[in-house]
C-alpha cells in the first residue's frame, strides 16, 4: 500500500520523538509565532535541559522541527503534521474511554489516552473513529 505524503504514518516515528513533538506542538499552541525554548521542553517532560537538546538534534535531522543549539524551537510542516494526527488519535481516544467506555475519572482518561495515542496506526485510528461515530450519543 503507497504511503500517503499528506498524511504520514505516526507510527514510523519513534515514541520518544512523539512525546516531544506533542510537547512542542502543544506548548507553541499557548506562544505568539510557535516558538518554544528548550527549557519549557524540559520542564512539561520533567526531564534534564541536556536530554532535550539530545532530542533536539534527533528532530532536527529528521526535519520535524527547525531549531539551532541555544534558539528557539518550532515544527516544521511535516512535524505539525504528526502532532496533528497525535491530537486527533488523543481526541478520539479520550472520547472513547469517557463517551463509549464511561470512564468517569479524568486523570485516568487523560492518562491513558497519552499512553496509547504513540501506538495508534493510521488504519486502527480511521476504524477507532468510525466505531465512535457509530456509537456516539
Amino acid at each position: 500500500m503507497p504511503k500517503n505524503k499528506e498524511n504520514p504514518e505516526i507510527s514510523e516515528v519513534p515514541e520518544s520523538y512523539q512525546r516531544y513533538l506533542d510537547i512542542i506542538f502543544n506548548i507553541s499552541k499557548k506562544k505568539k509565532g510557535g516558538w518554544v525554548m528548550n527549557k519549557e521542553i524540559a520542564e512539561n517532560l520533567q526531564v534534564e535541559p541536556a536530554s532535550v537538546s539530545g532530542m533536539l538534534k534527533k528532530l532536527k535531522r529528521k526535519h520535524l522541527i527547525k531549531w539551532e543549539p541555544r534558539k528557539s524551537i518550532r515544527l516544521t510542516e511535516k512535524g505539525k503534521r504528526y502532532a496533528l494526527q497525535l491530537e486527533e488519535t488523543h481526541d478520539l481516544l479520550r472520547i472513547f474511554f469517557k463517551d463509549i467506555l464511561k470512564i468517569e475519572d479524568e486523570e485516568i482518561v487523560e492518562k491513558i489516552s497519552c499512553e496509547i495515542e504513540h501506538h495508534i496506526t493510521q488504519d486502527v485510528k480511521t476504524s477507532l473513529r468510525d466505531f465512535i461515530l457509530k456509537n456516539h450519543d
